[in-house]
């Protein structure tokens, strides 16, 4: 991972570095059984060059806590490193640029469970287990099975925390799909226990 980061800071392959400040890799436990993906760092996140650490990375870490899920036990990243912009869109250039990065996050950390955050992180990882995507609001609190180059994974997208900034109801759907992620972390515990294993998360 140390050798990734490098290359992330000095990565060229597309123009998000040109008005970035920082890189934002990622960070979170090696051994993480539950991986957060979003779409890319926002004005704060480009400052530290760590992300989810501004009011949305606030708003997230708020509803995690109510679920007993310590960030620290967790691995969070986004789809691009670079902060696009004025925070728009990554452009599919860049998206395509920057996943063969996400994809070695993905295979050094070997996440059990995957969590998308947005339309954009939603997408790229629903078409890695071949799953066809059309819209955030048929997909999210779902949980899908795939492989991601040889990690078995299951994979459960909700909305960007960003969204729920502005809107009740977008929180509420969060609340609601990362209660469903608890529960079924839970059921894995008792499963694991039941048959004498070592759970499969680290919580």
């Amino acid at each position: 991972m140390r050798r990734l980061i490098i290359e992330i800071d000095n990565c060229r392959k597309c123009r998000l570095w040109r008005s970035a400040k920082r890189s934002v890799p990622g960070e979170g436990s090696l051994e993480a059984s539950l991986m957060f993906i979003g779409e890319a760092p926002g004005y704060w996140e480009d400052v530290e060059g760590r992300p989810f650490i501004g009011a949305a990375g606030k708003l997230l870490e708020r509803i995690l806590n109510e679920n007993q899920l310590e960030r620290s036990e967790i691995y969070i990243t986004n789809i691009v490193k670079h902060r696009p912009p004025m925070n728009r869109v990554p452009r599919a250039d860049e998206v395509e640029a920057c996943t063969p990065y996400l994809d070695r996050q993905i295979m050094i950390v070997r996440p059990r469970l995957i969590v998308t955050l947005g339309v954009q992180s939603t997408r790229y990882i629903l078409s890695k287990v071949n799953v066809k995507f059309k819209s955030i609001s048929e997909v999210r609190g779902r949980f899908y099975e795939g492989e991601i180059d040889g990690v078995k994974v299951k994979v459960t997208p909700t909305l960007h925390p960003a969204a729920a900034l502005y809107s009740p109801k977008y929180k509420t759907a969060i609340e609601n799909d990362l209660r469903k992620l608890r529960y079924n972390l839970n059921r894995q515990i008792r499963e694991s226990e039941h048959h004498n294993l070592e759970p499969n998360i680290n919580i």
